[in-house]
């Protein structure tokens, strides 16, 4: 039995360290995803998450970071109206109140001084089982999908998930639910608020039409810059992928453990393997 035990634990030790530097390299490319396109300093002062937010759209899959969806006058709303399941990979229990926010920043070098679209605002939610939960929620702005203007270019929908303290109080003006879409200081908002740091975030783009406008460009992540990023026994090459665009998989945020329950899946495979020879 005992060198059973032995067995499993040589097994299992390589797919457990991978899982755990899984983590610190997707938040890397998180942070860059948001640097490259412009969302830190224009419409977020900083932003050091510390865990993984994964959106998932019915119909549609896990949405990557940066991820680019067409909308066609109303063909793509199936794809990008319906609330999102809000899927949260963190290294620690995640216990406490939260708020969740999406804001349209608009495209890459648009004026930010008027303010940003609220899309979604809702506080005092949970995260249970790696999924946010607005059962208990105050949902001050419903979820209202992405509508950009026709031939306004490519906006970024920031999704955040911020700590929500016992010191939270929503201010006057925004302490009623069911208010519509509309225009506000976000920044203002989470100081007046007393929300703590973003401990999760995302974004994605929607465009309608072609832009008539010249719109900023944004340069790419270069998943071989990230920490971690290339794991003892990978070549370091990297690879790129823009900001604005769909994200590969060495920079992308899982959020739900795909890779994780993989190798933990190979790693039950090889213990039953050894489980067959020592029982033999």
């Amino acid at each position: 039995m005992f060198s059973l035990l032995v067995l499993v634990s040589l097994a299992v030790a390589p797919f457990v360290s991978a899982q755990s530097n899984e983590l610190p390299t997707q938040i890397a490319a998180i942070e860059a995803h948001f640097n490259q396109a412009a969302i830190v300093p224009a419409a977020l002062p900083t932003f050091k998450p510390t865990a993984i937010l994964t959106l998932n759209f019915p119909g549609v899959g896990n949405i990557t970071a940066g991820q680019a969806l067409k909308k066609e006058g109303l063909i793509f709303i199936p794809e990008v109206g319906p609330t999102p399941d809000v899927l949260v990979t963190s290294a620690s229990a995640l216990t406490s109140n939260y708020t969740i926010a999406m804001i349209d920043v608009g495209t890459v070098g648009s004026d930010q001084s008027k303010g940003v679209t609220r899309h979604w605002l809702v506080n005092s939610v949970a995260v249970a089982g790696g999924k946010v939960t607005n059962t208990t929620g105050t949902a001050i702005t419903a979820y209202a999908g992405p509508g950009p203007a026709p031939g306004s270019g490519a906006h970024r929908y920031v999704v955040l998930l911020l700590a929500q303290p016992s010191t939270f109080a929503a201010p006057q003006d925004f302490s009623q639910a069911g208010m519509p879409v509309g225009t506000f200081d976000f920044n203002a908002y989470v100081k007046s608020a007393n929300l703590g740091d973003i401990v999760a975030g995302n974004y994605f783009t929607v465009e309608d039409g072609t832009a008539t406008a010249s719109v900023s460009a944004t340069s790419a992540v270069v998943s071989s810059t990230l920490v971690a990023a290339a794991p003892s026994g990978s070549s370091g090459s990297g690879s790129k992928t823009s900001a604005g665009a769909s994200a590969t998989s060495s920079t992308s945020p899982t959020g739900n453990g795909a890779s994780g329950r993989q190798m933990m899946g190979s790693a039950s495979a090889l213990l039953i393997g050894i489980s067959m020879i020592v029982l033999a």
